[in-house]
Formats: structure tokens, C-alpha cells, sequence
């Protein structure tokens, strides 16, 4: 128990994660939109949602690998990914799904993710 509690309190809280990665996907995509979701809204729904011109992603911020999932967060997080781009991401994982979100969100074809077709009147780029 003495170790858990000395765990707890060396981890980051998750807002100021959350803070960070926020200002990592504005450095790496300056013009994205990030938008913070209201959790009392719909239960579940991740935290974060991020658009980059016709494509979106979303992700649930975690304190830690070991953080504790809120009741739907499983089911939007994988519902929203079949959509287009969603994932969990915590300090263990960050580089990799921001590597991962930043490649989904910039793909230069000129589909749209989630229709996987071209949008009438789309500008390609």
C-alpha cells in the first residue's frame, strides 16, 4: 500500500497531461482544432477531439498505462476509431499514438477518412 501511494503521488495528474499533449498536437499540426469535450455530456466519449481539415481523431488522456477506464470509454474509444482515428494515451504511449493520430490526420490522399470516398465539392490538396 505505502508503494502505491508513493506511485500515485510521482505521476502526473491528467490535466496536466492533457495540457501537454495538447500543445505537443498544436506544435506538430499548427492548424488543427482541439477541442476538450464535456465529460457530464455523454459518458465515455474521449477527451480530446482533434480536426486537421476534412479528417478528425479523438483521444482518452490517461495519467498512466495503469490508469483506471471510466464506464464506455472502451466502447467510444474502439466505436470512434472504426470512424476514423481514436486511441488511449498516457505518458508510456504518448510518442507513438501522437506519431500515429499526426500520420491519420495527414494523409495527403484526397479521400475522406471516414466515408472512404471523395466529398462533393472537396479541394484537394
Amino acid at each position: 500500500m505505502f508503494s502505491e501511494v508513493i506511485y500515485t503521488k510521482t505521476k502526473k495528474k491528467e490535466n496536466q497531461f492533457q495540457k501537454e499533449v495538447i500543445d505537443e498536437i498544436k506544435s506538430r499540426m499548427p492548424d488543427a482544432i482541439v477541442l476538450k469535450n464535456d465529460p457530464n455530456y455523454i459518458q465515455g466519449i474521449p477527451d480530446l477531439l482533434i480536426l486537421n481539415g476534412p479528417r478528425w481523431g479523438a483521444l482518452e488522456v490517461k495519467r498512466g498505462i495503469d490508469a483506471v477506464h471510466q464506464p464506455n470509454q472502451d466502447y467510444y474509444v474502439n466505436r470512434m476509431n472504426n470512424m476514423s482515428f481514436a486511441a488511449f494515451i498516457f505518458p508510456e504511449n504518448k510518442d507513438f499514438i501522437l506519431d500515429r493520430l499526426e500520420t491519420s490526420l495527414s494523409k495527403e490522399d484526397d479521400t475522406n477518412v471516414s466515408m472512404g470516398r471523395r466529398l462533393p465539392n472537396q479541394k484537394v490538396v
